[in-house]
């Protein structure tokens, strides 16, 4: 029961942006005196997606992982590899694991207070930030939110939109036909029909895994689409094996530059994927939510105001170009990809996808790629 409906901070989502925040929080002693709400209005108790994401040897979230993989397998048209990735490797986490024991941290913060609420609107006219929901009202001094609202990015013109788009099949097969030390990172050998499409294979044994078709394009598919090319692929890259459909997801993840931060306050700012943390590139959300959230917590103790934060770095710039590309020619995306993985190591794209590149190290992935394709991109930008 809520003793009362003020609160020294609102989290607005139970995601892994408001769990790994309100955690982040809820542990440190810095905050000890500060009163926190949570609000989430779905109970978490399903697998309702999966997080992947590479790290360099053991991290902190080992004990959640499903599985990992030290090999990852690229295809192209004419390149085709298994790649070794040590000292990284490719990690997954189920979201019904993460849930759970992030939703049992917070249960144990004597500050942090959980309700499954709807929130309807966030009103930042006062002092005070009003949190309004279908059941209640709130107020706090700083609010955080995670609900991402398409539209905002969708009816601007400066910078183009595009979604990484996917529906998966989680599949077990009668017949061996995965290969568990590989996850299949991106697999171009498909029809590209003018966007970038590519297959996402994550296996978990020989007989069970993950087939996702995905692609980077504006404009999402009938589901019958993603479905029959699944079908497809299992039919002739997996061997035809009879296989039997255990549960399946979908999901579209914004990819755009877009000033995201133009929509913090002071006493307000969004974060996740309303924040801009899905990088615009890949679609990769897990670990630079991660970083993001812990520079944020950072910031915080020095009492600045919200709309000061910024995770904007050198990076956004890359990654405006080549979106630029592929929304001008969304079918560049796999001789990108390809020529990028062709020429530099596995190590130095997972690096620079990471963001842990020094400049140098960014001008030889750069270079990797087709030079015609960002040196056009460059000027249309600069002039």
């Amino acid at each position: 029961m809520i003793e009362s409906n003020s609160f020294d901070f609102i989290i607005i989502g139970a995601g892994a942006a408001g769990l790994l925040l309100a955690d982040a929080i809820g542990k440190d002693a810095f905050f000890n005196s500060k009163s926190i709400l949570l609000i989430e209005k779905d109970a978490k108790e399903s697998n309702d997606r999966t997080w992947c994401f590479w790290e360099r040897g053991s991290g902190q979230f080992d004990p959640l992982l499903y599985t990992s993989w030290n090999s990852v397998y690229f295809g192209g048209k004419q390149f085709r590899k298994n790649l070794d990735i040590a000292p990284y490797s490719y990690k997954m986490i189920r979201g019904i694991d993460f849930y759970k024991e992030y939703l049992g941290r917070i249960d144990s913060y004597s500050n942090i207070t959980f309700s499954s609420e709807t929130v309807v609107d966030i009103n930042n006219e006062t002092s005070s930030v009003i949190v309004n929901t279908t059941k209640n009202t709130y107020s706090a001094s700083k609010v955080f939110n995670s609900i991402f609202h398409y539209h905002d990015i969708a009816k601007q013109q400066k910078f183009p939109v595009l979604q990484q788009h996917f529906t998966g099949w989680f599949i077990r097969t009668e017949q061996p036909v995965f290969d568990p030390n590989n996850a299949g990172f991106m697999d171009f050998t498909i029809p590209q029909k003018g966007n970038t499409r590519f297959m996402y294979v994550l296996p978990f044994s020989e007989n069970e895994g993950l087939v996702e078709y995905t692609l980077f394009s504006e404009d999402l598919l009938a589901e019958e689409e993603y479905e029959a090319a699944i079908a497809s692929y299992i039919n002739t890259h997996l061997a035809g094996s009879a296989y039997v459909i255990t549960d399946k997801e979908k999901g579209s993840i914004p990819m755009s530059c877009y000033n995201f931060e133009a929509h913090n306050t002071s006493n307000v700012i969004n974060i996740g994927t309303a924040g801009g943390w899905s990088k615009p590139s890949t679609g990769f959300t897990f670990m630079n939510t991660v970083r993001n959230t812990a520079s944020l917590v950072s910031f915080l103790k020095k009492n600045k105001p919200l709309n000061t934060f910024s995770t904007k770095r050198r990076f956004w710039y890359y990654d405006l170009l080549l979106l630029d590309i592929l929304h001008r020619k969304n079918d560049r995306g796999q001789i990108i990809f390809e020529s990028l993985f062709k020429k530099r190591s596995p190590q130095l794209i997972l690096k620079f996808l990471e963001e842990r590149t020094s400049f140098w190290e960014d001008l030889q992935v750069i270079s990797a790629c087709p030079k015609k394709d960002f040196i056009s991109a460059l000027f249309r930008r600069l002039f």
